[in-house]
């Protein structure tokens, strides 16, 4: 499904839809993108679909944020990242185990630590406010 957002609010919009779209036994969301298209806004809005409270901004330089909220959300940044063997030496299948929601910015990174069922979102940069944002193996509410 492509759904096409209009400004940030939009794309955070789309993204608590998304969160409430998950499956309860935790989830990984793979988004894909370049540099300023979405990826952090449409992270917001899945936060505060789970309930989560405090502040979301990119984990760019800790690689990971966690945040508690009605459901846990783990929030990666794999920007910085050479391959999959990194993202497991931090824990990857320790986050995974606790069933949250793992939200994965630069997924191109890292996409040999996924087993095929994770949520695929792709964001596309149509000009300064429009954003063309498909997401794949979810059906959302």
């Amino acid at each position: 499904m492509t759904v096409r957002t209009f400004s940030e609010k939009e794309t955070e919009a789309l993204g608590e839809r998304l969160a409430r779209s998950l499956p309860e036994d935790g989830a990984v969301v793979a988004l894909y993108g370049d540099l300023g298209a979405g990826k952090t806004a449409l992270v917001r809005g899945m936060a505060r679909g789970l309930g989560v409270k405090d502040a979301v901004v990119s984990p760019t330089f800790t690689i990971v944020n966690e945040h508690a909220g009605e459901r846990e959300l783990f929030h990666f940044d794999m920007y910085r990242l050479s391959g999959a063997d990194e993202l497991f030496d931090i824990g990857w299948e320790d986050y995974l185990a606790r069933n949250g929601v793992c939200a994965v910015e630069w997924s191109e990174n890292v996409s040999d630590a996924f087993d095929g069922t994770e949520i695929r979102v792709t964001i596309e940069k149509c000009n300064e406010s429009e954003r063309a944002i498909t997401v794949e193996g979810v059906e959302l509410c």
